[in-house]
């Protein structure tokens, strides 16, 4: 009896410890922070570099990218009881550019806590588009700049994808062009839905980041087989531009998460 006694009192101890840690944990977590998200630009598991010609893809094609800009919007992330937290949507439109090396963008002001899902759009939503030119603040002229727009009523290319390529059939360098962005009442805006192998941490004391890794050679050869080789520019054809869209939105992957400042 008395070694029952002393074993229950170790087994209620151990609890005790247990849910104070917990307890601490929960309470270390207070305030906000940031998480900055990396955009890590990729074509089929190497790194992405522009004007080096790159393996043939699925369709025998060797791609010599010169340009891969894109416009990532509307950021929400999900923590570990389910809620999720819609970053403030007029702070949340950001340019990812491979040319000028833009490929980390900062979310502030994080509520504290642990999250394992972030969810994000490419391209712009009808929402803001309608909101017409009053409504875009400096966006409409920080996209001019990276090569991200038409006309006004046209509107924002959501992704600029260029450069040149060979093929069985295309034996001279030839030039192609990627271009998605709104066609009339066809928005071809994707939303992009991560979880995370680790959740990401954030407090007044923790900054922390996601590392994302990105596939440029999905652009054309993933849910939807386009061919260069039969038609080398994607624009404002409204049958193919859905199709380039929902390639698109696959080829983001989350690489690892870092909680803590550096990354």
């Amino acid at each position: 009896m008395k070694n029952f006694k002393i074993a229950l009192l170790a087994m209620i101890s151990i609890v005790a410890i247990s849910c104070n840690n917990d307890d601490d944990a929960d309470e270390a977590l207070t305030g906000s922070g940031e998480i900055s998200v990396t955009f890590d630009n990729g074509y089929e598991g190497n790194d992405l570099i522009l004007a080096t010609a790159n393996t043939a893809n699925a369709n025998g094609e060797a791609l010599t990218v010169t340009r891969l800009n894109y416009i990532v919007s509307n950021f929400v992330l999900t923590d570990v009881d389910g809620n999720e937290y819609v970053y403030p949507k007029d702070d949340s439109y950001f340019i990812i550019s491979q040319e000028s090396d833009l490929e980390d963008i900062s979310l502030s002001d994080i509520p504290a806590g642990e999250y394992t899902t972030i969810k994000f759009g490419i391209g712009i939503d009808d929402e803001k588009f309608q909101q017409g030119a009053d409504g875009q603040g400096d966006l409409w002229t920080q996209a001019e700049a990276y090569n991200l727009t038409w006309s006004w009523t046209s509107g924002y290319k959501y992704i600029n994808y260029e450069g040149t390529f060979t093929s069985e059939t295309v034996t001279e360098e030839t030039n192609f062009r990627i271009h998605l962005g709104r066609l009339g009442d066809q928005v071809n805006y994707e939303e992009v839905t991560l979880a995370l192998p680790t959740n990401v941490t954030v407090s007044d004391e923790m900054d922390s980041n996601i590392h994302l890794k990105i596939d440029a050679s999905k652009i054309l050869t993933s849910i939807n087989n386009l061919s260069l080789s039969e038609e080398a520019t994607y624009m404002t054809d409204p049958a193919t531009a859905p199709l380039v869209a929902e390639n698109t939105a696959t080829m983001f992957t989350v690489d690892h998460v870092h909680n803590g400042s550096d990354h």
